[in-house]
């Protein structure tokens, strides 16, 4: 079923009330407050402690990552300290505006009935309505990927080629959050190739001022890469392919995007695809634009599934064109019979409950029976730990505390902030960007903090004359535990620590 532009296709019946802009706003609204309330409440996790230190050192790439979260969380924390909220402040803000962005997109690629459907689905997804405040390179690369793609509806609608422009700013800002929006650009060649009509655009000067601008914004983690022998991306890409085929991880990926995505959402988004596809074999500009931008990051996971694990959150930026075909078939007025309509509902008041019920929990455990199979069991008990740690350390006269776990050092260091400073011994590469401590702060007494099952104390004999256990902490939601962590007193350095020392 081929769908009109927005100009030709007439509403056929009076929008209701939760798809009109002041239902939406009402529900965006709300669902946002929700979110600052868990944001100013709720403990790290353990990525976003590590990306906290990023804001606190803002630099032109990062070993794991472009540098955009640790910009965003530097704006955050300028504003409001080093705080929890401050590091979250700026992704709150980039589901509002990556809201914005998504409406004008469906409303002008379709409908306005389609893209109130798409802001609910979106914001009801369980990965934006439950993750939508988590501090980590997700939430900048799901907004510029939107605002890409609403850039690209822009240009297939109005015909106007300075659009390109925007483009390539949105994809350049994409390319400074997470490199897998790389795929994005492929997907706009696929476009590009296949549209007959948008292979106007390959003699605009703009498009190619676009790739030149996206390019130039993404130069400085080019620029990084190049003085640290291209660390970052050996990192990264190397992960593709590395391991034989394998179909262990391919059910898990599949049922993992389909749960955070919304499974009903999910069901709409695949039947939405099927009816757009049949435009893309048309050669419509619109069902063309959401399927090929997808198709090339989609596959890449599939194949990496073939190979090892996907995470759960890499699927991410591909949500706001889910979204979209999702409405598309949510708004389809051929299919709108009352059964797809509690279909769709149903989806939108699945997510929102879930999101309501997963924030208050993460700010006041309902239960800790669940331990470690609960998914906000990263943010328990991590201020009791930092209670016992300065406890320690003023117990043991300690100078420093180290570690050998990137997640690790970083709440710890969050929660000595002020108090003493925290060092990872191993994997320097992720700090070039802090000014390493002075060496003489090793000539003091300091404690060694490790995860039980990531104790690595046997390897600091190389370095120190004395490792001495001194205790083990308990990290527990309602008294069940989750984690023991294991502190050692460590004296008497033997050789430059941060120099030779090798947990590898």
């Amino acid at each position: 079923m081929a769908h009109e532009p927005t100009s030709q296709r007439p509403i056929a019946d009076e929008l209701p009330f939760f798809l009109r802009p002041a239902g939406l706003v009402l529900l965006v609204g709300a669902l946002t407050a929700l979110k600052v309330f868990a944001a100013l409440n709720a403990h790290f996790v353990e990525d976003e402690a590590y990306y906290r230190i990023w804001g606190l050192y803002p630099a032109l790439s990062y070993y794991d990552h472009p540098p955009m979260v640790g910009w965003w969380i530097a704006a955050g924390q300028a504003l409001f300290g080093d705080t929890i909220f401050a590091a979250r402040a700026m992704v709150i803000a980039s589901g509002v505006i990556g809201s914005l962005a998504l409406w004008r997109t469906a409303a002008i690629l379709f409908d306005k009935r389609v893209a109130g459907w798409a802001v609910l689905f979106m914001n009801t997804s369980l990965l934006v309505g439950i993750g939508g405040i988590l501090a980590t390179p997700d939430a900048p690369s799901v907004l510029f990927w939107g605002l890409s793609l609403w850039a690209l509806a822009e240009v297939s609608v109005s015909k106007n080629a300075n659009w390109w422009l925007a483009v390539g700013v949105f994809a350049g800002c994409g390319l400074l959050s997470k490199y897998s929006v790389l795929f994005l650009g492929a997907g706009i060649v696929l476009w590009l190739l296949w549209v007959p009509e948008a292979r106007r655009w390959l003699s605009a000067w703009q498009l190619w001022a676009g790739g030149f601008l996206a390019i130039a914004l993404f130069s400085p983690v080019l620029y990084w890469n190049h003085l640290h022998e291209w660390a970052s991306f050996y990192k990264q890409f190397g992960r593709a392919g590395a391991t034989d085929y394998t179909a262990k991880y391919i059910f898990e990926f599949i049922g993992a995007l389909l749960g955070l995505l919304n499974p009903i959402t999910a069901v709409l988004a695949a039947l939405g695809a099927a009816v757009l596809f049949k435009g893309l074999r048309q050669g419509n500009s619109a069902a063309s634009l959401l399927i090929l931008t997808c198709v090339p990051f989609l596959a890449y996971l599939l194949y990496h599934s073939l190979h090892s694990r996907v995470q759960g959150n890499w699927p991410a930026p591909l949500f706001p064109a889910f979204a979209i075909m999702a409405a598309v078939f949510a708004a389809d007025a051929a299919l709108r019979t009352k059964l797809w309509k509690r279909f769709a509902v149903a989806a939108v008041v699945l997510g929102v409950g879930v999101s309501i019920l997963v924030q208050v929990h993460a700010v006041s455990p309902i239960t800790g029976a669940f331990a470690r199979k609960d998914p906000t069991f990263q943010l328990r008990g991590w201020p009791e730990i930092g209670g016992a740690l300065s406890a320690l350390a003023e117990e043991e006269g300690a100078g420093f505390i180290a570690t050998t776990s990137y997640g690790l050092n970083g709440q710890i260091d969050y929660l000595m902030k002020d108090r003493l400073p925290v060092v990872q011994l191993n994997e320097r590469i992720r700090y070039l960007m802090v000014p390493d401590p002075d060496v003489a702060l090793f000539d003091e007494t300091g404690l060694y903090v490790a995860i039980k099952r990531r104790d690595r104390s046997d390897r600091l004999a190389q370095t120190f004359e004395t490792v001495t256990p001194v205790a083990t902490l308990t990290r527990s939601v309602k008294g069940v535990p989750l984690e023991e962590m294991r502190v050692y007193r460590i004296s008497g350095k033997k050789r430059a620590v941060l120099e030779d020392i090798s947990f590898r």
